[in-house]
């Protein structure tokens, strides 16, 4: 038997670990479609504007269970509804290599959206369950880093299922079975809780308990105001609660917006084919690996030296990581060589991924823990809101015009608002304490 003398174990960082893996095989399901729709579009004669309906539809699902998913996530085990969700997400993948028709499309990719809806307001409540105020930085990583990674991988398993399996149907049956595999895999893991997991020691409990007490006595826990219908009206009443649901959603527009037409975009203006399609996505998202882990190390760090003034950091952070994903979207309106073209891509991405790690670390650090599943989900759903709708006026906007100039000024747009939108948040209190 462990006792407090012991050095703690470390399997908080293992379970991260496999959200990040659970993270990055969800982002391969989403991934696919983008990259094999010049394929789907070709076969299926899709219009513009329809792959733009196709492609948003995913969204209308996730939009939906948002708010269902966060308030399930703060009543019941987060990681066993991302287990139960998970196998979902692979069996929806593989009906989607039968369809035929739009209509099909539409549902089927509505259905997977409403499947994979937990997965980030799980994410977002174990990070209140399992890591301190400090760490949070590096576990929001760990959690949105999959999203680039799974895009990254997804390119090019694309390309190799297409080659293995004759064309896109195959591919996209493969990923749903790949996903319910690794699903089972991170089960036992990201099941428990640091109080019922056998291998966490009495010393790694300790040492949580001790930093979750600290974090409560100035939350929500301790103030009068328990009721969850008064609670719930200072989040809608507060700037704070704003300011991190419309910056998300800039953010989340520009990331969907991206995800869904950047391979498109690269298809149309540099003429790549599906296997140099893959490793240009490759490319792109991992470097947005290393802006995700190095952006939220050094948010961290920066966080700890500033001691109790968060805003003195996350006030300066934010524009300054929305200007530099901007001037790179800005410069491909005029770019003829597919390398600068991957290079832009892949500076804008690495700054992007690391607003990523920011946003996805402030459900835990602004809002009491027993409402960060709730309040992960409301910003996810603003999010998503933005990954419904950007699909749609992208492919509006390359319709009508014919070219990508308008639909690469609004990236711009979006990058500008996800840097300023925090500037109304207080870093320094949690919402809804007087």
């Amino acid at each position: 038997m462990s006792s407090l003398t012991d050095k703690p174990t470390r399997i908080r960082w293992q379970v991260f670990i496999s959200i990040f893996i659970l993270c990055s095989i969800n982002y391969v399901d989403r991934a696919v479609i983008s990259v094999l729709m010049p394929s789907i579009q070709a076969d299926l004669q899709f219009s513009p504007e329809m792959v733009g309906i196709i492609l948003s539809a995913f969204f209308w699902g996730y939009v939906l269970m948002q708010i269902p998913s966060g308030w399930l996530c703060d009543k019941f085990s987060p990681g066993k509804i991302i287990v139960g969700t998970g196998c979902l997400w692979g069996a929806f993948q593989i009906v989607t290599g039968f369809v035929t028709s739009s209509t099909a499309f539409i549902t089927i990719r509505s259905l997977l959206g409403m499947s994979e809806a937990p997965i980030y307001p799980a994410g977002g409540k174990l990070q209140s369950v399992w890591l301190t105020n400090t760490e949070r930085g590096k576990g929001a990583a760990l959690l949105d880093s999959g999203s680039a990674v799974g895009n990254a991988i997804g390119a090019p398993l694309c390309a190799l299922f297409v080659a293995w399996l004759d064309g896109w149907r195959g591919a996209l049956m493969a990923a749903g079975v790949l996903t319910i595999i690794v699903v089972l895999a991170c089960r036992n893991l990201v099941s428990e809780t640091p109080e019922s997991n056998p291998r966490v020691n009495e010393a790694e409990r300790e040492y949580l308990r001790k930093a979750f007490a600290e974090e409560d006595s100035a939350s929500l826990n301790n103030n009068d105001s328990k009721a969850s219908g008064h609670v719930f009206a200072k989040y809608l009443k507060s700037r704070s609660f704003w300011g991190l649901c419309l910056g998300f959603a800039a953010y989340d527009s520009f990331w969907y917006g991206l995800m869904t037409w950047g391979a498109l975009y690269l298809a149309a203006t540099q003429h790549l084919d599906i296997k140099g399609l893959g490793w240009a996505i490759f490319v792109i998202y991992m470097i947005g690996v290393g802006g995700e882990f190095l952006g939220g190390t050094l948010t961290d760090h920066w966080r700890k030296q500033s001691s109790k003034n968060s805003n003195s950091v996350m006030h300066k952070l934010f524009p300054i990581l929305g200007i530099c994903i901007a001037v790179p979207m800005y410069l491909l309106c005029t770019v003829h060589s597919v390398y600068f073209a991957v290079f832009l891509m892949s500076v804008s991405m690495f700054f992007e991924k690391w607003c990523g790690s920011l946003y996805w670390s402030l459900p835990a650090i602004v809002t009491d823990r027993q409402h960060s599943g709730a309040v992960s989900g409301a910003m996810n759903l603003w999010g998503n809101v933005g990954g419904a709708v950007i699909p749609i006026v992208v492919g509006f906007i390359v319709g009508v015009t014919g070219s990508y100039y308008w639909a690469l000024i609004l990236f711009v747009v979006l990058a500008v608002l996800l840097g300023l939108f925090p500037l109304i948040i207080d870093f320094n209190k949690k919402i809804g304490v007087n």
